[in-house]
């Protein structure tokens, strides 16, 4: 038996609705850990379908609800963002104790560090470059409305909301002073500028959460965190995975999959996003900062729930590694607003 599927009751489910699979089928797990879990499913005819399923063991379905993702993949379905195609949405628990929602297979590679990159043909890592920037111009300029997305969140105050969430998890969640935290909290609080728009925004937009293949973005991948709002996160927050060989530093950012090499530069990211979008990008640096803020204040929980024993015991993990990144991060924040 898989673990997180209920092999008997799940066969009966994909054999009488979705995509309608030939029994038996086999279970095999392509990705787990704290994110949503993805199965490979075969069935006896050789066809192969996907199925998501929220975190083993995890009873906050808001952080994961499959609902929502699922609706999310199956409303850009006839758009410019190359989703999978969506079979079904299962939400009566008696079938596997949580919902899931199955979607199709796509063929390609998931960089999802510098040593999947290497992989890639170098001669495709430019031209996937260009693309990861036009996909996301081209969800940012989907309206949501058209597409039945219109009500997925609050279109105005993105980041005031977010900056008012993650400061509270911040103050709960710290164990030492960390100055650098502080003055970038303050700064991005005093500087913050006017919302541009509100767009369809992904939350995770990064290579690792995209299926490639030819140069080329075949599937746009974890849409969990996707809601509607300020478009320049989403930039702000790739542009600061998009990291380049000469900026390796030695800790856990270098594993980025652009630090394999080949990939166009930050700003030629930018410069085509801007010419898609016609967004101005001259506080971007704002945006860049909020996100490295962000990412240690999530850190930070993470920190403080190994302290405290809360995710059990882990030789890997380092808690002076740790310390170090999230006052790192800080001071790239702190940096970025001119402060």
């Amino acid at each position: 038996m898989t673990e997180g599927i209920n092999e008997p009751f799940v066969t009966n489910w994909l054999a009488t609705q979705g995509p309608r699979l030939a029994p038996p089928v086999r279970y095999t797990l392509i990705a787990g850990g704290h994110s949503n879990l993805t199965y490979a499913c075969d069935d006896s005819a050789g066809r192969c379908v996907v199925l998501r399923r929220p975190p083993l063991g995890h009873v906050l379905e808001s952080a994961h609800d499959m609902g929502r993702e699922f609706r999310v993949i199956s409303a850009l379905a006839d758009s410019k963002v190359p989703v999978p195609h969506t079979y079904g949405l299962c939400s009566d628990l008696e079938v596997n104790g949580a919902p899931f929602f199955v979607m199709g297979l796509v063929d390609g590679k998931v960089p999802h560090d510098a040593t999947l990159a290497n992989e890639l043909p170098l001669t495709e890592r430019a031209s996937l470059g260009v693309h990861v920037a036009e996909v996301l111009a081209a969800l940012h300029l989907t309206d949501p409305d058209s597409v039945g997305l219109g009500d997925l969140g609050r279109k105005e105050n993105y980041v005031a909301r977010q900056l008012k969430r993650w400061s509270q998890q911040w103050e709960q969640t710290k164990t030492d002073d960390v100055p650098s935290m502080e003055d970038a909290l303050r700064l991005l609080g005093e500087r913050m500028p006017l919302q541009i728009g509100a767009s369809i925004v992904h939350g995770d937009y990064r290579l690792g959460n995209m299926i490639v293949a030819h140069g080329k973005i075949q599937a746009l991948l974890d849409w969990e965190l996707c809601t509607l709002g300020d478009p320049l996160a989403d930039l702000g927050y790739l542009l600061n995975t998009w990291l380049m060989p000469d900026e390796v530093t030695g800790d856990v950012d270098d594993r980025m999959p652009t630090t394999a090499g080949g990939f166009i530069a930050r700003e030629q990211l930018m410069q085509r996003y801007a010419t898609l979008t016609g967004f101005d990008l001259s506080h971007i640096n704002y945006y860049r900062a909020f996100s490295h803020w962000r990412i240690a204040a999530i850190r930070q929980g993470v920190y403080k729930r190994y302290l405290v024993g809360a995710m059990g015991a882990s030789r890997d993990f380092d808690l002076a590694g740790y310390k170090t990144i999230i006052a790192r991060k800080g001071a790239l924040a702190v940096e970025l607003l001119g402060g």
